[in-house]
């Protein structure tokens, strides 16, 4: 063999000739930091730029595209004065539905997100227990930052309860019990006197009005009539007040099936559906599903770490709520893998940020 001649076979494996790419396929170019200190120019950068920051320019395309729809005047033969629900008489050209898990609200995300219900820049929240009540004991007392690394056993003994890097004092959730019990007592009251029949909605609405504290997303919540769902309210320490109540003070039936043709009715009679979802589980499912009651939403983007791969509704990618008929067919869903906390922020200034000074 001729050690000068370069192996043909190797050649050919290592060089192989490529065929053209379309003229208008992207190139692939990140932020030239010469040209100063401008994260918002990083950000326009990401579609471009690969991996997951590309996903996240795709979904800040995608919420665009939901605010947009949202400015179209809503033509008369929309409108329905007899519809009892306040919300769907004055819905807009594109309802966007925002989900998202407890421990966003435990995180530093719950202000990003009271951003949102301040300005009415969302028109339904669909959450878990805790959800509600970390927003509402933030308002009676602070969680504090710890360690991933805490040892258990030992912040068991001192009463103090871990969300991954955070902390919350044991003392907090006895500050809310005292708070919320006699509110219970209240919605007992008024079921018995009134006949109210209560549903995880108005019990939030309710919460929201009394707690009367602008840092808490359901105080704007409910001082912007958007309705907050939480089809498993008791899943939480507002259940185990329930629990406790349910002892002390016996009836109060909270009833979710009126809250779910609530839902489900505000995604049917939605113009344009947008969705927004920053977790999975329960909230994930509960917005897809409504959805599915329209053929469709007409906007989506999904933000969570899961995989698909164990067939959990959390990891789906998109294309499977396709399949289900949760997504249209021609919708151009976006899914971003990535912690919430790293990116929502990023997301909702790039978007309805923008828009809401912009407008200014």
């Amino acid at each position: 063999m001729d050690n000068t001649v370069e192996p043909a076979v190797a050649k050919e494996a290592v060089l192989l000739e490529s065929t053209k790419l379309p003229a208008d396929t992207p190139k692939v170019h990140g932020y030239d930091w010469n040209n100063g200190y401008d994260y918002e120019k990083l950000f326009s950068t990401y579609i471009h730029s690969g991996f997951q920051a590309t996903n996240l320019g795709l979904a800040i395309e995608e919420i665009n595209k939901m605010i947009a729809a949202r400015r179209i005047p809503l033509s008369e033969d929309k409108l329905d004065e007899h519809e009892e629900d306040e919300y769907i008489k004055r819905r807009s050209s594109c309802t966007i539905f925002l989900g998202y898990t407890s421990n966003m609200v435990s995180a530093g995300v719950r202000e990003t997100i009271r951003f949102l219900a301040q300005h009415r820049m969302i028109d339904c929240i669909v959450t878990t227990a805790g959800g509600i009540e970390e927003d509402l004991i933030k308002c009676l007392a602070p969680t504090f930052l710890g360690s991933f690394e805490l040892n258990g056993r030992e912040l068991r003994e001192r009463g103090i309860n871990r969300i991954g890097n955070l902390l919350v004092p044991n003392e907090n959730y006895c500050k809310f019990e005292n708070w919320v019990i006699p509110l219970l007592d209240e919605m007992l009251d008024e079921q018995r006197t009134k006949g109210t029949l209560w549903t995880p909605s108005k019990v939030i609405a309710r919460l929201g009005e009394r707690i009367n504290d602008e840092s808490s997303i359901y105080y704007w919540a409910a001082k912007n009539r958007i309705p907050v769902f939480s089809p498993a309210l008791t899943d939480g320490s507002l259940g185990d007040m329930m629990y406790f109540h349910s002892y002390r003070n016996p009836g109060l039936v909270v009833d979710i099936v009126s809250d779910l043709r609530r839902l489900n009715t505000m995604a049917v009679k939605a113009v344009q559906s947008g969705m927004i979802i920053v977790g999975g589980g329960v909230i994930k499912h509960h917005i897809c599903n409504a959805n599915l009651m329209r053929n469709g939403a007409d906007y989506s983007v999904f933000v969570n770490t899961a995989s698909e791969y164990d067939g959990s509704d959390s990891g789906a990618r998109p294309d499977e709520a396709v399949s289900w008929g949760k997504i249209k067919k021609d919708a151009t869903p976006v899914k971003v893998y990535a912690e919430a906390s790293l990116v929502f922020p990023i997301l909702v200034g790039e978007t309805f940020v923008k828009d809401h000074f912009r407008k200014k």
